[in-house]
């Protein structure tokens, strides 16, 4: 019996070499002091709504002219719109209509962009936030210098000067001329008078920021010819709702050569198309 208290003192030691080990373990596992990581939130917006179907058919009867006038089965593919090719729907998606009046042809397209930020110090809004500084600085808006807010540190601004190099041939609207060097007071948001274009100093039509669409919003508008065809006029609306960016293009070529297609008609329908797209996201 002389060797009991032995293998109880080995006992003991065990229980107490057990309990130090997890201790050291939980000890490591807090390391007090260290600095915490906190993920950026992600996007508000998870999904895209389908963009072929995201404009009522009414809505683009009156977008469309034209439209109303085919047969019904010619009336019915003209308003389904072609999907725009993507590789990844849950990140971009739109559609595209165009219809032929005997006055002229008119064609809309929706594009809808959800952004998602693979860093995750940078959240998806501030990300998305960046991408459309960079289309609003992009657009050189008159009278205007980054006009939206500043993208998160680290990110290409752009300067748009990639994009715009493809438009020399245009017009901003205000001067109708498609010349790259307008006239002072073609730039000052004046013109001669031209039927259909910006004049007698309406400042309300030239390429702008938009309130009150979504977080950001702005209008551009260009006047393209290209030696004696008719004009064509393409109006777009561009606006961010949290971590979605949405554009809107819509345009109008006239049949005959003379005519300018008329601006305030045109941007009236496209922004409140914007604004229908900004209720169809929310929902």
């Amino acid at each position: 019996m002389a060797y009991v208290p032995g293998v109880a003192l080995l006992a003991a030691l065990a229980v107490g070499c057990s309990a130090g080990s997890d201790g050291s373990a939980t000890d490591a596992d807090s390391k007090p002091g260290g600095p915490t990581v906190t993920t950026a939130p992600p996007g508000k917006y998870r999904t895209l709504p389908a963009p072929c179907r995201a404009v009522p058919s009414s809505t683009l009867k009156d977008l469309l002219p034209g439209v109303a006038e085919l047969p019904r089965q010619q009336q019915e593919k003209a308003l389904r719109g072609s999907p725009t090719i993507t590789y990844d729907t849950d990140r971009k998606v739109g559609c595209s209509w165009k219809a032929d009046a005997p006055d002229s042809s008119r064609n809309l397209s929706i594009d809808f962009e959800r952004v998602v930020s693979y860093d995750p110090l940078v959240s998806d809004d501030d990300r998305a936030r960046s991408l459309y500084v960079k289309k609003e600085n992009a657009a050189e808006l008159p009278g205007s210098s980054t006009t939206g807010t500043a993208p998160e540190k680290g990110a290409p601004t752009g300067t748009g000067g990639g994009e715009k190099g493809q438009e020399k041939e245009t017009g901003k609207a205000g001067d109708g001329t498609g010349s790259t060097d307008p006239s002072p007071s073609a730039s000052a948001g004046t013109s001669s008078g031209t039927p259909g274009t910006p004049g007698g100093g309406d400042e309300d039509l030239r390429p702008r920021v938009v309130d009150g669409l979504g977080d950001a919003a702005f209008l551009d508008d260009l006047l393209t010819r290209a030696g004696s065809t008719a004009q064509h006029r393409t109006v777009s609306v561009v606006f961010r709702t949290s971590n979605v960016i949405v554009t809107v293009r819509y345009g109008e070529q006239p049949a005959l050569v003379t005519k300018v297609p008329d601006s305030k008609e045109l941007q009236d329908k496209a922004q409140a198309l914007a604004r229908k797209l900004a209720e169809v996201i929310s929902e």
